[in-house]
């Protein structure tokens, strides 16, 4: 389906839906494909309906050409959007940038739930991009040159260094580098420090899932992003920043699902430090992080 001219890739839930519908929000230079490759439906097969969506100048979404100009507060506009035409509590998955664009979103309202993976923290991008600076200053060097117009990972071997682990089949990694494009640079110079995020601690029940070979940010962020918002915290041994696309999505998927039934019969507004303590349940494949408080 289309939502004011974004791209919105939708799963049925399989039989009567068990729960809030979830919206998937990709992360840079990605777009609603990268949920389309198994992982949507899987999600839905465990009884929701599931969405993703093409932020504004992604994928098959209008605005391509002005993508450039796009800000933070435009990408949790079209996120708003869509979460008006779903109707009803919802659950937000987001991913690395998108799930900025998830906790900017919550600065102001709530949400049945919301899942973190590989998040960019809620202090932005300036650490990582310091590192990459020190790794591939190319890379970081053509961002800059082209505003953003060309994607960070040019080459196949650039995308498996950035997104993707050894384990990942280098026809898959070919086919998802030729899909990368390009950022809008305003949201770029937002994440640099002209639109942080400003946390509200314990506001929705929340899960942090962090890959545990990512490549772009440090478990230590991770630790700082679920304390921000007294969120559970689990790691992924193994698996890189596309925790969508990588081997073992399936293992980040269930999880999702499980942890989803937990917070079904709970109200939407949690009492302060519970969100911690319902996301740490034993599941196999995940590493369990101490609740931060």
């Amino acid at each position: 389906m289309r939502v004011s001219g974004l791209e919105v890739i939708s799963h049925s839930a399989a039989g009567a839906p068990a729960g809030p519908s979830i919206i998937l929000v990709h992360g840079a230079w990605h777009a609603a494909w990268c949920w389309d490759e198994g992982f949507a439906a899987r999600l839905a097969a465990y009884g929701r309906d599931v969405h993703a969506v093409s932020l504004r100048g992604h994928g098959n979404s209008e605005g391509r050409r002005g993508l450039w100009r796009a800000r933070i507060r435009d990408h949790v506009a079209d996120l708003r959007r869509v979460i008006d035409a779903v109707g009803g509590p919802v659950l937000l998955v987001g991913h690395s940038r998108g799930a900025y664009v998830v906790q900017k979103h919550l600065e102001t309202a709530a949400a049945a739930g919301a899942v973190l993976l590989a998040p960019m923290p809620h202090f932005g991008v300036a650490p990582c991009m310091g590192r990459l600076l020190r790794r591939v200053p190319g890379a970081v060097a053509r961002i800059h040159a082209s505003f953003g117009a060309r994607p960070i990972a040019a080459t196949p071997a650039m995308a498996r260094a950035l997104f993707f682990s050894a384990r990942m089949p280098e026809e898959a990694v070919r086919r998802h580098q030729a899909r990368l494009q390009g950022e809008a640079f305003l949201a770029y110079l937002d994440l640099l420090g002209l639109d942080l995020c400003r946390p509200r601690w314990g506001a929705s029940p929340m899960l942090v899932l962090g890959a545990g070979a990512d490549a772009l940010f440090t478990r230590r962020e991770m630790e700082e992003v679920a304390a921000a918002h007294g969120a559970g915290l689990e790691f992924v041994p193994g698996m890189a920043h596309d925790m969508m696309l990588e081997p073992g999505w399936e293992t980040v998927a269930d999880r999702i699902a499980a942890w989803a039934q937990t917070i079904g019969a709970r109200r939407e507004e949690p009492r302060s430090g519970d969100i911690a303590r319902w996301a740490n349940e034993p599941v196999g494949g995940v590493e369990q992080a101490e609740a931060l408080s």
